[in-house]
Formats: C-alpha cells, structure tokens, sequence
C-alpha cells in the first residue's frame, strides 16, 4: 500500500462527513474476504460515515494483521483473543505472545473469546479454560472483553459472574430479552448486526426495542452475517447503516439518534475517539428540539436518569451553568424547523419561569410551536398560580404525576415540597382550562398501580401515556 493511499483514508485529512458518524464495534477487515479490494472496502466506509473500525482477532495470524491494519490506518483499531473454535490450540507460549500484542496502543479489547457449543470445534472443557485465561488478561490489562457465545448462555454468564468481570461486549448478540437482561446486569454491553434485520428474526428485534440507550452497539462482524438487503452476500463496514436504520426504526428514533448514542457508547466500551465534555442546550430527538436550560429540580426521582448518567440520546446534559436568553436562542436557531420545540432537560424547567416564559414567547413569534414537560411543582416553587402566564405561548404540556397517590409519589419521586403529590394534581387541574392541550404521563415502575392512575386522568379529563423506565427522549 501507498502512503498516499494512507493519507488519503486518514480522518485527519477526509472531508467533514455529510452524515452522521457510525462506529463499526466488530468485523474482520484482516481475512482473505478482503484481499482483492480492502482499500475500496475502506474507502466505501470512510463515504458511509465510518468514524473507526474495530476488526477483530480470532488467532495470531489474524491479530497480527490487525495490528498491521491499526498501524496503517489511523481509524483502525484491533483486538487479540482466540476464538473457541480455536481453544483446543491454546498455549502458554500463545498467551505470552498475547501478553505482547495487548502492549501494542491500537489494541482495545481482550477476545473475541468465549464459548461456542453448536459446533464445538473445540472440546467444551478447554473453551472455558481458554475463556478464563482470557478474562485473566481482560482484568490485567483494563481492556474490555468481547464475547462470542453460541447456545451456551448459562456457562458464559456463570463464568463471567465468578470472575466478577464487568467491561465488555457481546457481541452479534443472539439471546432473547431474558439473556439480554443478565448480560446487562454485569454491566456489559449489547451489540447487534445484520441479523436483527432478517425478517423472521422477531426475538432479536424485541431486544434491539428494549436495550436501554447506554447498553447499546452496533457492528457487523464483516465479511459475515450481511444484513438486508445483502443478506447472503460478502458483509462489509459501509453495510452498517443498514443495520442502524433498522434498529432506529425498531426504538422509534432517527437514524441520527441511534448513530450518535452507539457511537458515544463505542468510544467509552473501547477507550477510543474523542467525547466531548460539552454540555448541550438544545438537543434534536427524532423531529423535535428539546431544551436543556438548568440542572435543578425540587423531585429526587429514584428512576430519574440523571443519577446515573449525563448523556440522554448520546446528548450530555449536565450543565457547568444555566444558559443565557441569547445562548439558548442561538442554540435553538430557526424553531419553526422542528415539529415542537421542548422545554425539558436535566431539571425542572418552570425553576426558570421567566426565561420558559421569554423564549416561548420568541419561538411562537418565529413561528415555532411550544411544548414544557414538567413535574407540576411550578405553583409550590413561585408561591402563586403561574399557569395563566403560559396562556398563548405555550401550546402543550405534559406533566409527570409518577404515583397514583401521595404515600408512593414521596416514596418515589422523593419531593423537597410537603403535599407534592397534591399540588401536581391540582396543576394540571389549573392547566387544563389554560393550556390547549395538558397531558399526564406515568413511568411503569412496579409500584405505580397503572390502572388507578389511568382512573386519576380521566377524571381530569386529560390524556394519559405510560413512560418505560429506562426509555428516556
């Protein structure tokens, strides 16, 4: 290869993308799959929107040549395992040479490793002996584990559990939500391919629906398993956005969302890339613009998103201060180019009352449509009924009552206010005759009677939606 090639496929040197970015977590550019046309491969990726490659090692042979692609191509990283169908030939003078390549800074992961027994090309009692030398290296090292296992679900989890392993990837995830739910207990992550997009594959696309936003990747363990409408054909990178629609439209969200939370998650399973510590002010889910304005809130919700994590759809929302009138409007650009734009966040935007109140009133007069999501606590925090200041500039909003009654809400929601639960009732008694269009939402935790709380809103004559947990935006 050239060095002009090189250069020519470096990010440093390639055109900004014209879509979003994308992270392929898995494949095998160093087989003989590739050996004909690997540039054009590459070259087809980096026009995909391919930020990094992980490409994957199964023996030394083909770590070693991953390390020579990661050396050639700076988007390129690698990994070192022996695949179990290769256990029966492990040795210690192979884990040495292991010991070796992990040294190497373009190495992020342990593996692919694991347990395969439909073929059980090597005897199952060396897989796990092989699989636990492997997790040996994983918790020396630091580097994350990726897993392959193949109807032998019980024993990986059972030996990854008395490791007491927590950083890795299952990769071509193929269980059912049960497994996908004990994977993510250890704290790894779940990462699909091409064959969610098969048509007959129902059980792998109630996972990829279920998998909270922080557990997810996407591959495509190329040349294998290429997903519609390749299917059957040589599987490459490029091929990834495939996959990523499907799965976008499976969660219900953009294309742009999926890419932008797999690719954060990516860049934090493997070490790789840049995140950026930026918190944002106004950020796109699907057709709307949400906005981000302050961190407080008076609820300490036991499920709230923010105790776990600062990211929401790969967005960080964490603010280091609250915005400025003129950042969130430069922030928000042009509002009539979005279906509705929301008041929402890390906090309770009514804490605000002034500014909701200002750039509602500026978004209406841009031709822009408003919606506020809120805890209903606005007339306990200002001490006086403030839904009729939103009359006009405000067309929806949409409060989270969380409890069928006070007793579960204070146990729930944890509110800094006496008779919380009250007040949120009484709110959206007082919006409904204001605001054109109120609704209630409820996330369906179990101690929230569901049916009690549906009785609540059409007693006030308002909509009604159920939240999952762990679906947030």
């Amino acid at each position: 290869m050239s060095d002009q090639t090189k250069d020519s496929l470096s990010p440093s040197s390639c055109a900004p993308y014209s879509q979003p970015v994308l992270i392929d977590t898995h494949c095998h550019l160093e087989m003989e799959a590739f050996d004909n046309d690997r540039d054009a491969v590459l070259q087809r990726a980096r026009n995909a929107g391919i930020e990094a490659i992980v490409t994957v090692g199964s023996d030394c042979e083909s770590i070693e040549k991953g390390i020579k692609l990661s050396q050639d191509y700076d988007f390129i990283y690698t990994s070192c395992g022996l695949h179990p169908h290769e256990a029966r030939d492990f040795s210690d003078s192979i884990y040495h040479k292991f010991k070796e390549y992990v040294k190497n800074e373009k190495v992020v992961a342990i593996g692919e490793t694991g347990l395969d027994y439909h073929y059980n090309n090597s005897p199952r009692n060396d897989q796990r002996e092989v699989f636990v030398k492997h997790i040996m290296l994983s918790q020396e090292t630091g580097l994350p584990l990726i897993i392959h296992s193949r109807e032998a679900q019980d024993d990986t989890i059972r030996i990854l559990r008395d490791a007491d392993v927590s950083r890795g990837v299952f990769h071509c995830f193929s269980g059912d939500v049960d497994m996908a739910e004990k994977v993510m207990s250890l704290g790894f992550y779940i990462s699909l391919a091409g064959p969610v997009t098969f048509k007959k594959a129902s059980m792998l696309k109630e996972v990829a629906r279920l998998v909270p936003d922080d557990y997810l990747l996407i591959e495509t363990d190329a040349p294998y398993l290429a997903p519609l409408p390749y299917r059957g054909k040589r599987n490459e990178p490029s091929y990834l956005q495939h996959t990523v629609k499907h799965v976008a439209e499976l969660r219900n969200i953009n294309y742009e969302d999926l890419a932008r939370i797999t690719t954060l998650n990516a860049k934090r399973a493997f070490g790789i890339g840049v995140i950026s510590e930026k918190a944002v002010i106004a950020y796109k889910i699907r057709d709307s613009l949400y906005l981000n304005i302050t961190n407080r809130c008076t609820n300490k919700c036991s499920f709230c998103v923010k105790f776990h994590t600062d990211y929401v759809k790969g967005h960080k929302l964490r603010l280091d201060h609250e915005p400025t009138e003129g950042e969130i409007k430069e922030a928000i650009g042009n509002p009539a180019a979005y279906r509705e734009v929301v008041f929402c966040g890390y906090g309770e935007p009514l804490q605000r009352l002034d500014v909701v109140k200002h750039i509602a009133q500026w978004v209406k007069k841009k031709g822009g449509t408003v919606r506020v999501n809120t805890n209903g606590h606005a007339n306990l925090i200002h001490k006086k009924n403030i839904v009729p200041e939103l009359k006009g500039i405000v067309d929806r909003i949409s409060v989270s009552m969380d409890a069928h009654d006070e007793t579960t809400y204070n146990r729930i929601c944890r509110p800094l206010y006496e008779n919380a639960f009250t007040a949120v009732i009484d709110f959206i008694r007082l919006a409904k005759e204001i605001i054109p269009e109120v609704q209630i939402t409820v996330v369906n935790l179990e101690d929230v009677n569901i049916a009690q709380c549906k009785r609540i809103a059409q007693q006030l004559g308002v909509p009604f939606r159920i939240r999952s947990f762990n679906a947030v935006g």
